[in-house]
């Protein structure tokens, strides 16, 4: 590992370049600025800057637009760029940006394992290894012995090209992904709802919003550039009604006017309730009814009236002690959902990670199309993304082992005959079988039925569920990580470890939350023999013997094959091109020319250039017969139920300041004191076990068990524990529940059943 005297870029050792950059001495803390938002910082340039560039942050799916500051190769300053949707705002990690091209843990150069170590070496040792073991399992044991696992965090252009060498190429659909973990119950609520993925609202709705909806998401703290927007609608109108769906009383729900501390998995009762409450009180939009929607539950074709019936097993009389609410409490949210003249729905994780967060999905889509809350400005059902590229990097690209680019889907024969002719490869290429999914992967790995696997820029052995059985699988298996950093979880077990560079070393396009494509210019050169994730796979397409197959080897000819593609579909991006985005902060799709603006607002005849109908309300197109669907759905009983033996229900996430696994934020000296170790444990719960705050507990669950220390607060309900998933040293995910939605396949990190003890000293 490198330590402060090892050389980085332009000679300069780590110790120089920090003193230099003024890491402990360059930034200052807004406290209580915004809203409360402690941890928006301001950073005056550290250095003096040779030139500023426009790209945008490498961080959650906010998709913040910054000014990247250089002085001699390096990257010296970062700020928010006051003409991107941020208005100039950036959170802690997005001005650290900066700081994580320099951190200790850069990894340099090829590793390659020997005698159980993993030991320097050239890239054509690499690259010959990689190529040799993963041709002799193709040859000996099939194409779909092999596979590749991606990120949310890889550029367009590289998740693209990955995707057609796995399966135009090798012949594989085990091409899958991190976003598996996060945004496919979303994609999968869009796509069987509207017939497309993706928010069909955009970020400008927050402005005229009179009704925010948010569940399931901690904004303030995972999301708090878009959380600073609704402050701003809070502040400017403060009528604004904020209701918030968390088990927990996080900074976010501390700001709500309604707080609905709901018990973990038990969501789609509560919409259901809601929609009850909809229709009792005839907030029901009688012409979307008639005109835009359908009914279904499952396969069978539904009416209005069945819904009627259905949601009258869901009273909020009937659901309230399930959720843990009080039925009062359900109808005030309901009808301040209905009545408000927009309502705009805001969710992520909390969501989506559940065993029916499919269903969860389609209800709260069902909520807007129902009321009409849908089309206007202000109102829409807003899915924010968790990765910097989880939406057009991968659910755009279909970079995922159920799915092909724009919307296709590997089932469908048509589709395939269509991706067959884009990419010049024979009919019956493509195979017709879903590939495995993230969660199967890693378990195929551990049976033996994936031999070879491609990890680039993530951490599965740390961020899957239950993860102490899929690391089985990654050390069984022959393993390459490309990765900027080493070691993670997932690089110790690796046969084959690749630098890659990282952000501002390698160009590409990033698309964020609502649609918006915008690019990350070249502007740095990476740290020693360190290569683009797309360097690294063009590479491997030539050694396998399928380059023939990767025509557009450089990102912007990538990215005029991939609009190309796009254009005869709902995905329609032809207008934003390079030279776009280099002048200004991102455009939406659908942009069909590039005289086109960008979309705000999809489904609308007269907004929305993929809709050929001049008038009417909506248009939802992506459908066959144009009208969205509303899903009836029943609470399921859960998953992992509680028991004597694991009497607690156990929900996880992030804090604001520390980003996934903590592999870039993890080495940064300024965040060295923030607490990721702890769990949250409510009052009485600590009392039954003779917990002390601060004292170290066990949590013990079907899969697993983790040590963390424990932070005793009525902010979690009686019941219900709370741990954040970023520490590598006392992994939580060990103990989290790996059931996976049967829709989307998304595992329920957010319900486990666990028990907690203090240890004994």
């Amino acid at each position: 590992m490198p330590d402060d005297s090892t050389p980085i870029p332009h000679g300069l050792t780590r110790r120089e370049l920090l003193k230099r950059l003024g890491v402990l001495a360059g930034g200052s803390v807004m406290a209580g600025s915004l809203s409360g938002c402690e941890a928006l910082w301001y950073r005056q340039p550290a250095i003096d800057v040779d030139a500023w560039h426009q790209g945008v942050c490498r961080f959650c799916g906010t998709g913040c637009g910054v000014k990247i500051g250089i002085q001699d190769g390096l990257v010296v300053d970062v700020k928010g760029d006051p003409d991107a949707h941020n208005r100039g705002r950036l959170c802690i990690k997005g001005i650290l940006n900066r700081d994580i091209l320099y951190v200790e843990d850069r990894l340099h150069h090829p590793l390659i394992r020997h005698n159980g170590e993993l030991q320097e070496a050239s890239w054509d040792d690499a690259m010959t290894l990689i190529a040799e073991r993963f041709r002799e399992s193709i040859d000996d044991y099939g194409a779909d012995s092999v596979a590749f696992y991606g990120s949310g965090q890889l550029f367009t252009e590289e998740s693209y090209t990955a995707n057609k060498l796995f399966k135009a190429g090798i012949g594989t659909n085990n091409i899958d992904g991190n976003p598996r973990l996060c945004m496919t119950s979303a994609a999968a609520g869009y796509i069987s709802v509207f017939g497309a993925d993706e928010p069909m609202g955009c970020y400008e709705d927050i402005d005229h919003a009179d009704c925010f909806f948010i569940t399931g998401s901690n904004t303030h703290d995972c999301h708090p550039i878009i959380w600073e927007r609704v402050m701003d609608r809070k502040r400017s109108r403060p009528g604004t009604q904020i209701i918030v769906v968390d088990p927990r009383e996080t900074p976010t729900a501390r700001r709500a006017d309604i707080h609905l501390p709901l018990t973990p998995g038990t969501d789609v009762s509560l919409y259901n309730a809601m929609i009850h409450e909809f229709i009792e009180n005839d907030f029901i939009d009688e012409e979307m009814v008639e005109d835009y929607l359908t009914f279904r539950q499952g396969d069978a074709e539904r009416t209005f009236e069945d819904l009627r019936a259905h949601v009258s097993n869901y009273r909020p009389e009937d659901v309230a002690d399930r959720c843990g609410l009080s039925a009062r409490r359900i109808r005030e949210a309901a009808d301040v959902f209905a009545s408000s003249g927009a309502t705009m729905s805001l969710w992520t994780m909390g969501l989506n990670q559940q065993a029916q967060g499919t269903a969860c999905n389609r209800l709260v889509n069902a909520m807007h199309l129902l009321t009409g809350h849908i089309g206007r400005p202000g109102a829409t059902p807003f899915s924010i993304t968790g990765q910097p590229n989880a939406g057009g990097g991968i659910r755009d690209t279909g970079s995922l082992a159920h799915a092909l680019p724009a919307g296709r889907v590997v089932a469908n024969p048509e589709h395939r005959a269509e991706m067959e002719d884009h990419w010049g490869v024979e009919r019956g290429t493509i195979s017709p079988e879903r590939g495995y999914h993230a969660v199967e992967l890693f378990e195929a790995m551990r049976t033996g039925d994936v031999r070879c696997c491609l990890v680039m820029c993530t951490n599965p052995a740390h961020s899957l569920p239950g993860a102490e059985r899929y690391r089985e699988g990654m050390e069984r298996g022959f393993l390459v990580v490309a990765d900027s950093v080493h070691p993670t979880e997932t690089s110790k077990l690796a046969d084959v470890v690749l630098p890659a560079a990282m952000w501002t070393e390698k160009g590409g396009v990033f698309s964020q939350s609502e649609r918006r494509y915008h690019i990350v210019p070249k502007i740095t050169e990476p740290p020693g023999d360190a290569r683009s994730d797309l360097d690294i796979i063009v590479e491997l397409a030539d050694r396998l013997g399928y380059g023939d197959l990767i025509t557009a080897r450089e990102p912007e000819e990538i990215w005029e094959e991939w609009k190309a593609i796009a254009a005869d579909s709902y995905y329609n991006f032809e207008g934003i091109t390079y030279e776009r985005m280099h002048e200004q902060p991102g455009l939406l799709w659908p942009c069909p020319d590039e005289d086109h603006p960008g979309t705000c607002r999809r489904y609308v005849p007269g907004e929305d250039p993929m809709s050929d109908r001049d008038e009417g309300r909506h248009d939802f197109y992506a459908r066959p017969d144009r009208r969205a669907v509303i899903w009836l759905h029943d609470q399921n009983p859960p998953s992992d139920p509680p028991t004597d033996e694991y009497p607690l229900i156990m929900t996880t996430g992030r804090v604001l300041e520390h980003w996934h696994t903590a592999t870039l934020t993890g080495p940064l000296a300024q965040l060295e004191d923030i607490d990721i170790e702890f769990l949250e444990i409510h009052p009485q719960d600590a009392r039954r076990r003779n917990i002390n705050d601060g004292d170290e507990v066990l949590i013990t669950s079907r899969r697993g068990e983790a040590t963390l220390h424990a932070r005793i607060t009525d902010k979690v309900p009686l019941g219900t524990v709370f741990a954040p998933f970023h520490s590598a040293r006392r992994m939580i995910n060990r103990t989290v529940n790996d059931t996976v939605d049967p829709f989307s396949f998304e595992p329920e990190f957010k319900v486990s059943a666990v028990d907690v003890q203090r240890t004994i000293a």
